[in-house]
């Protein structure tokens, strides 16, 4: 079984538990220059994202109820990488 992934996430230490959905080369998505988008669910039942960094461009506040803190960033990922990911994502 290969090595669990370490994320820093809250000062607390959390790992990669699985990848919803396929692959990002079984989708189409991977390039060896800039990564793969992903969906990844974390040992504590919470999910992170692999994206593209796109906070810059559509700013902190995208919508009127919806802002980024300080410590959050909004990223893009593909169509295919999420709707791949569905049938992985837990009902409650």
């Amino acid at each position: 079984m290969a090595a669990l992934s370490r994320y820093v996430i809250c000062e607390e230490v959390a790992r990669v538990v699985r990848r919803l959905g396929i692959n990002p080369q079984e989708r189409g998505d991977a390039t060896a220059v800039s990564g793969s988008p992903d969906i990844v669910e974390l040992d504590d039942g919470s999910f992170a994202i692999i994206g593209t960094d796109i906070t810059d461009q559509i700013g902190t506040q995208p919508l009127g109820d919806a802002r980024c803190a300080a410590d959050e960033r909004i990223v893009r990922i593909s169509r295919a990488a999420l709707m791949s990911a569905k049938k992985d994502i837990p009902d409650s």
